[in-house]
């Protein structure tokens, strides 16, 4: 018979124990917590689940891959270094064409009273904000502020500056502009929810593109939304380049005879002709934004 001096001993361990739980986070019978404050969309692209934080116990390990007609590159082998011309600003080149591309893609983190330079002569340039805010100022000295989700396509020659006060993260992409008689592009600032939703025939995922598709415009940016499950119906072969960044979620992506688990933060090169097809995974909606080359006759 056990003695009622232990019982008592055991009793007050596991009312110990509960008192502790019921005090913590993690406890069965804990108390609500106060909600932390949700992430601000786009969060993960520059805060990754694999950034290079969480790899310092797997030396060399990277999921970047580069293959003559695709690459994968991911944040743990961003490379960053000033910006040529741009003030108090790192930049991570993403695509360029000595992989084969004819535009170039990179990141632009501009730092606490950063600004940008212009880019060389008969270069278009779109800039897209992925965190905090620049405000964009045109030859009229005229300023418009862009926050997360929006972007601004400057057209070649057009003089500019991108200004940043505090911190920002943007995507650019650029490419040598490619006149078609007499057609002429023109300045556009707008931001992803004020663009309509866009028929996709055959096809469940929702997309919106950014710029007009008039024939003044050698490319477009699509933005792609998946539910959970969803994918593309048509397994893409074309003429068509594309550069892409996924924006939220996760997902898998076939590229030629390769099928790579992708999240948000990633970015992807497609050449001409590369097999491609993508599947949303996860609990929450993918978001991908999509250069593509358009309006141009591909000889």
């Amino acid at each position: 018979m056990r003695s009622p001096h232990l019982i008592a001993f055991f009793f007050i361990i596991i009312i110990s124990l509960f008192v502790s739980a019921s005090k913590s986070d993690d406890g069965f019978c804990s108390a609500p917590s106060i909600e932390e404050k949700p992430k601000p969309i786009y969060w993960k692209v520059t805060n990754p689940t694999l950034s290079p934080s969480h790899l310092q116990d797997l030396p060399g390990y990277t999921r970047s891959v580069y293959k003559p007609d695709h690459a994968l590159i991911t944040p743990e082998s961003h490379v960053y270094s000033p910006l040529p011309d741009w003030t108090n600003t790192l930049g991570a080149y993403l695509i360029t064409p000595a992989m084969g591309s004819h535009f170039v893609m990179y990141f632009a983190k501009m730092k606490e009273m950063s600004s940008s330079s212009l880019p060389p002569k008969n270069i278009e340039r779109l800039v897209f904000v992925v965190e905090g805010a620049v405000t964009l100022t045109n030859t009229s000295s005229s300023s418009i502020k862009l926050t997360v989700d929006s972007y601004a396509y400057l057209p070649p020659n057009f003089h500019h500056s991108l200004d940043c006060a505090e911190s920002a993260t943007l995507v650019v992409f650029e490419r040598r502009y490619e006149l078609l008689g007499s057609h002429t592009t023109e300045l556009i600032v707008g931001s992803t929810d004020k663009q309509p939703l866009l028929d996709t025939p055959g096809e469940v995922f929702e997309l919106r593109k950014l710029l007009p598709v008039s024939l003044a415009y050698d490319f477009n940016i699509h933005i792609m939304d998946f539910q959970p499950g969803e994918f593309l119906n048509v397994k893409e072969v074309h003429y068509n380049q594309h550069g892409l960044l996924l924006l939220e979620g996760q997902g898998i992506y076939r590229l030629g005879d390769n099928w790579y688990p992708v999240q948000a933060g990633d970015v992807i090169w497609m050449a001409p002709f590369v097999p491609q097809w993508y599947a949303a995974l996860g609990k929450t909606r993918s978001r991908y934004l999509l250069y593509k080359d358009v309006n141009r006759n591909p000889l």
